[in-house]
């Protein structure tokens, strides 16, 4: 019997995909079905997608599968055969990365929960089904275009500070649960116009969508597909593309370039710069923009606090960890304020 998690140390597993010189093709999808038994299915897919040498991140629950994954590129074929086998996953499209090195992932990680996009909404209480209309590439920048069409990022907001759409409502929320209600409070006098609402590859605004038409607003459309298709399709056909920046993806990667324009300013020293990283203090691991200067600075941690808490002896760490507030500890994700001054670390 096949085992049905990873066994072996994360950072052995980091720095396997770091000098593996294997061309690997990150994707990502999304399906809303019922599945009657999650963790029978999530054992399944385990079982046939670890011999493929697949990694990723996927969510199973009773509503459908939400993954983001990394397939070798010499087994994408493979994958595809093994992955429409299953009836209700068969054909659907597989949104491929924009700006991929290989190295999203380094294991395959497949959990059940409750739902596959933390939302808040009770799905009994509308009809989930009933969604909004979706737009191409082409329908999108045609509809954008117009004067009285509202654009809306369901993102968080450390996604839409490195890239959105021109013109773009971003609202200042952490979650997806956040952004509901809020979107739903600023555009209530807005229920006659024309709204279109994007997301990385799309599984957000299924579902916001059906909840809006259920609020009363009468147009409301989607980027079919989110930000990575609507750039494919602008690729492709040869299409003026009207996002701007970088793509936040939530892998190794953490972001993938589509425009040229750096629309964010590193954290710490305010020039532009759109890198995403984690705090290299583990008890702090906060999100946020580092440019390669105060990476070097702060040896890749967000404030001298921690870059003093990173030089202690391990075990005088440990005795320390939980008795510090880090930035991590302090403020949620993304949350870092810039030109805050930093803080040495005493110690007693």
């Amino acid at each position: 019997m096949s085992r049905l998690h990873n066994l072996v140390n994360n950072d052995e597993l980091k720095r396997r995909m770091e000098a593996s010189d294997e061309e690997r093709i990150t994707l990502s999808f999304y399906q809303y079905h019922n599945i009657e038994s999650p963790e029978k299915f999530r054992d399944q897919l385990y079982r046939a997608w670890s011999k493929l040498g697949v990694y990723g991140r996927i969510y199973i629950a009773q509503e459908g599968i939400n993954g983001q994954i990394s397939v070798p590129a010499q087994g994408l074929e493979a994958f595809k055969e093994e992955m429409y086998n299953v009836p209700f996953l068969d054909g659907i499209r597989l949104n491929i990365a924009v700006d991929d090195d290989g190295k999203s992932f380094y294991k395959l990680k497949i959990k059940v929960r409750k739902k596959i996009v933390a939302d808040g909404l009770d799905d009994s209480s509308f009809d989930v089904t009933k969604r909004g209309k979706h737009l191409d590439a082409v329908s999108y920048n045609e509809l954008a275009d117009l004067e009285d069409t509202i654009i809306v990022d369901m993102r968080n907001h450390y996604e839409s500070e490195v890239g959105y759409f021109e013109g773009a409502i971003r609202p200042d929320v952490e979650t997806f649960r956040e952004a509901l209600p809020l979107v739903e409070d600023m555009l209530e006098e807005k229920k006659d116009s024309n709204i279109i609402m994007y997301c990385t590859g799309g599984i957000r605004c299924e579902k916001a969508s059906a909840y809006y038409l259920h609020k009363g607003f009468e147009n409301v459309f989607m980027v079919d597909g989110g930000i990575i298709e609507y750039t494919r399709q602008c690729k492709e056909q040869g299409l003026p593309n009207k996002f701007l920046g970088k793509n936040f993806v939530f892998d190794e990667r953490m972001g993938e370039r589509i425009g040229d324009e750096i629309i964010a300013k590193c954290h710490q020293c305010g020039e532009p710069c759109d890198t995403h990283v984690n705090c290299a203090n583990d008890a702090c691991h906060i999100l946020f923009i580092q440019c390669e200067k105060c990476a070097k600075k702060y040896n890749s941690c967000c404030s001298k606090k921690c870059q003093d808490f990173v030089q202690l002896p391990m075990q005088q760490r440990e005795k320390l960890k939980g008795t510090i507030q880090f930035n991590g500890t302090k403020f949620g994700k993304g949350r870092y304020k810039a030109f805050r001054k930093d803080e040495g670390l005493k110690l007693v």
